[in-house]
């Protein structure tokens, strides 16, 4: 494990931030790490990167305490925040020439660093405009590009893709899976569900400071049930469509829609026969798998009580 924190405690005045949040990130997979607003997610990237001293328990990077030996630990990670460090002023080769220097590189090295990045985040043909010029995901990519100038091995991205249309967001997803096939260690927050399910190994749910699951993005769905069919129904015929489908299924109703339990597309083919048999046909029907915005539902406890799991963490490894 490249980082692990035990323990982890952080108290602003009377609000807990970390209530004995444990965690740990292999070496070379993308963690995701999610939560609702106020979970503690920035918290625990400011104390991982230095920024910020926790009040009790033990963390360290790369086998190095990172209260005890801070020195030690900066030139093995990078960090891009929630906003942009850039300065407007500056070019974008400026701009990761300062940083390289900051790193103490030589300025040959510095240029030659930064020219290097510049082809790799596709920023080459706008090196020397003025930051300030730049789109919004143009601005995150050179940020990115600036928390690698020092090649670190644990990158921390802390909701990097906050405020991108889609096209940009994408890009940034590129780059963040092409850093992990070059052995980089990427700690993500994210508000994006699909961007977790997307890029991440691994992912962890805090609430309230602490961890209450993690696992793979796969284990994660299962914790909230199978499949479902979904029916969207006429309102006019729809207790006539419920009483049908619920002689052969145990269902549940909205004024919409009808949901019920699938073991595949086994199931949805039978409910078309089904309905078909009776001359009933749905506005629409579909088979649905759980998503992340289901798991963040059920175990941040924004869904109903019967579906919510243990209040102990659970672990879908």
């Amino acid at each position: 494990m490249i980082v692990e924190a035990r323990g982890e405690r952080k108290s602003f005045k009377d609000v807990e931030a970390l209530c004995g949040l444990d965690l740990e990130v292999a070496e070379g997979e993308i963690l995701g790490v999610l939560g609702p607003n106020g979970a503690g997610k920035t918290t625990t990237i400011n104390i991982l990167t230095t920024l910020m001293r926790p009040d009790a328990g033990e963390v360290r990077v790369a086998g190095i305490d990172v209260v005890q030996e801070p020195a030690k630990v900066r030139p093995l990670i990078g960090l891009t925040g929630q906003f942009a460090a850039l300065d407007g002023n500056l070019t974008a080769r400026e701009n990761l020439v300062l940083f390289g220097r900051l790193f103490k590189l030589g300025a040959r090295e510095a240029t030659r660093r930064a020219d290097e990045l510049l082809d790799e985040f596709a920023l080459a043909d706008a090196a020397d405009r003025r930051t300030v010029t730049y789109s919004g995901g143009m601005r995150r990519r050179l940020d990115l590009a600036a928390s690698m100038i020092g090649r670190p091995r644990v990158l921390f991205l802390d909701e990097p893709t906050t405020g991108l249309d889609p096209r940009s967001r994408n890009m940034l997803w590129e780059v963040v899976s092409q850093l992990r096939s070059e052995g980089v260690t990427v700690f993500l927050t994210t508000q994006y569900l699909a961007e977790a399910d997307e890029l991440a190994d691994r992912i962890v749910v805090i609430d309230k400071g602490a961890v209450i699951a993690e696992g793979t993005p796969a284990r994660l769905k299962e914790l909230v049930g199978g499949a479902v069919c979904e029916v969207v129904v006429d309102q006019r015929i729809r207790d006539r469509k419920g009483a049908v489908l619920g002689s052969r299924w145990e269902v549940s109703r909205t004024e919409t829609q009808i949901v019920v339990p699938a073991d595949g597309p086994s199931t949805l083919f039978d409910i078309v026969r089904v309905l078909d048999a009776e001359q009933l046909v749905p506005d629409d029907i579909s088979l649905r798998h759980p998503t992340l915005d289901d798991v963040f539902l059920v175990l941040t406890g924004s869904a109903t009580t019967e579906q919510a799991p243990p209040t102990d963490s659970v672990d879908a490894s």
